[in-house]
């Protein structure tokens, strides 16, 4: 009897500890997808690493500590398969190894990125000994018969090479990491496309291509027509929406046609190994994409890659994929960031370029988008100095996850990013009109108005109840009324006062209604449970007497602000 309450103790001891770590997953909350890890929400405050930086123990052991110091709980790192079977069939799991210990060490989160057949298009991390047989293994060709450093994605033998890796891999960290829980997702491949061409013209291809259109894809676009991207759409709909023939004679005969064709061998190459990873550790998997950008057509870009246009070919071959991510190196990133925010796919960006504005836009896709999580690029690259903007975001936007995590979903939040071009959003909700604006609108910082480059200016706007709301990020500043306030706004000069000679307010200006005050700002902390934590009254000169929220372009800040109604 002693020992089985001894047991039943161990067991109640023992049980929470193992779910403390259980394989991570994903989950819908409202409109908002979640990725879970041990047992709670999670965002990635993330940070990829560059290329070459993970190809060594002691680079894995200079980095670590350095990426925790920024403010980083997550990683993430390539997993080289030239490196992981140097010789056929020989794996060597030294490097995946170090960077889990590495990350155990530093608290950190890592998400691998399967660097097999393709990277950025071409094979470069296949090993040497694939590359050399090119008659067993080979590429994809141009429309004029050139072969180039890619794998042909028809290749049965490429598959099953890269296949046979990426299995050891998995099961190697199944059997390391699974108790533990420090790999919470995998990426397959790295901005998978065709260039020079927009579909692979070897032999075994043109005869696919000639083939009949898949009926999976078809009966999927069928079901899915009312939801389908707008492009895949026109697309389909140009040619007369057909369900029977080969590629051109259901799609039409152009470049775009040839992206289409190649899209679906991708995904379904991917799709592939995404069951061979849900059969040995179903943690979240992604791919990732290089984007369609400046002008450029199918073949210029990485053509057939997991693009937005191209969702429904990805989501029809790949379904066991969890979401395609962008990697933004280009102007217009409000525009890009919407465009993979979709009701059938979370926003994750894996790969974005190591810059100041990171912070902010950090801070805007979290609020904006729901975001999963945010990575800059060569991470290492960046400084861990406190007052970097990226470290100051990181540490706020952790304080803040409780909340955010609480949030998401709920219709509740908005990103905010400003510069120069555009200075200014206004927001409308429940009867409020907010106007958001970057800090360099008003007049004071001599830097708005000498020639200086602004800086972009973000953060997100959250309401916690009725005329209360939680403020956070850089270089911004918020007014509140009523909307049927009609107020005429008067220039002020660099003391905060009106112009000498502006025009009057007439009398007319106001309707009679009802205004809104600011009753308090406060400068707060967030505590783990998500309660805040007061640090300082902000008022007079910080609020410009009760006019305003800021928060100045050299600082991260979360505010708690109450507001009242007075007539």
């Amino acid at each position: 009897m002693r020992r089985y309450t001894l047991f039943r103790i161990l067991l109640f001891i023992l049980l929470p500890l193992q779910a403390q770590h259980s394989i991570p997953y994903l989950q819908k909350q409202g409109s908002a997808t979640q990725l879970i890890v041990d047992q709670a929400p999670f965002l990635v405050l993330g940070g990829e690493l560059g290329n070459s930086s993970a190809a060594s123990v002691e680079d894995i052991e200079r980095i670590f500590p350095k990426l925790r110091r920024m403010g980083l709980n997550t990683v993430l790192v390539p997993a080289y398969w030239d490196l992981t079977e140097p010789m056929e069939g020989i794996y060597d799991f030294t490097l995946t190894d170090k960077v889990i210990r590495q990350a155990r060490e530093n608290h950190l989160k890592v998400i691998f990125l399967w660097f097999g057949a393709w990277k950025n298009s071409m094979s470069c991390y296949a090993p040497l000994w694939l590359k050399e047989n090119y008659e067993k293994y080979p590429r994809a060709r141009t429309k004029a018969g050139k072969p180039l450093e890619i794998a042909s994605a028809f290749s049965e033998n490429v598959y099953q090479a890269d296949s046979r890796a990426f299995t050891q891999w998995i099961q190697h960290i199944a059997a390391t990491d699974k108790e533990e829980g420090t790999v919470i997702m995998i990426q397959i491949q790295n901005e998978i496309g065709m260039l020079e061409d927009a579909r692979d013209y070897s032999e075994v291809a043109n005869k696919f291509f000639e083939s009949p259109v898949p009926g999976e894809l078809t009966d999927y676009l069928k079901q899915n027509r009312k939801t389908l991207y707008p492009q895949m759409l026109e697309k389909w709909g140009a040619n007369g929406y057909k369900t029977n023939g080969n590629w051109q004679e259901v799609f039409g005969e152009d470049l775009y046609t040839d992206e289409l064709f190649m899209a679906w061998h991708y995904a379904r190459y991917v799709e592939r190994m995404a069951q061979v990873a849900r059969s040995i550790h179903s943690v979240p998997l992604f791919v990732n994409a290089a984007m369609n950008s400046r002008g450029r057509k199918p073949g210029e870009y990485p053509s057939a890659g997991p693009l937005a246009h191209l969702i429904d070919i990805w989501h029809c071959a790949a379904p066991g994929i969890d979401f395609l991510a962008p990697d933004l190196y280009d102007d217009g990133f409000p525009a890009w960031t919407a465009q993979y925010k979709l009701h059938n796919n979370p926003l994750f960006i894996p790969e974005i370029r190591l810059a100041d504005n990171n912070g902010v836009r950090a801070f805007y896709v979290f609020g904006e988008h729901d975001a999963i999580g945010f990575s800059p690029f060569s991470i290492e690259n960046g400084s861990d100095e406190t007052s970097v903007p990226l470290v100051q975001a990181y540490a706020r936007l952790g304080e803040l996850m409780p909340l955010l995590v609480k949030y998401q979903g709920r219709e509740l939040m908005n990103g905010l990013l400003f510069d120069r071009e555009n200075k200014e959003r206004i927001l409308e909700r429940d009867g409020l009109k907010i106007n958001c604006r970057h800090f360099f609108t008003l007049p004071w910082d001599p830097r708005a108005t000498d020639g200086s480059e602004w800086p972009e200016g973000g953060g997100l706007i959250l309401k916690l109840g009725e005329l209360e709301y939680l403020v956070a990020g850089s270089g911004i500043v918020i007014e509140f009324e009523t909307e049927s306030e009609n107020r005429i706004r008067r220039s002020l000069g660099e003391d905060g006062f009106a112009v000498a000679g502006g025009e009057p307010l007439p009398a007319t200006a106001w309707d009679g209604g009802s205004r809104i005050g600011i009753g308090y700002v406060d400068e707060v902390r967030v505590e783990e449970d998500g309660t805040l934590r007061y640090v300082r009254r902000l008022n007079g000169d910080q609020t410009h007497q009760g006019r305003h929220v800021r928060i100045p372009v050299d600082d991260f800040s979360i505010l708690h602000v109450k507001l009242y109604e007075y007539r």
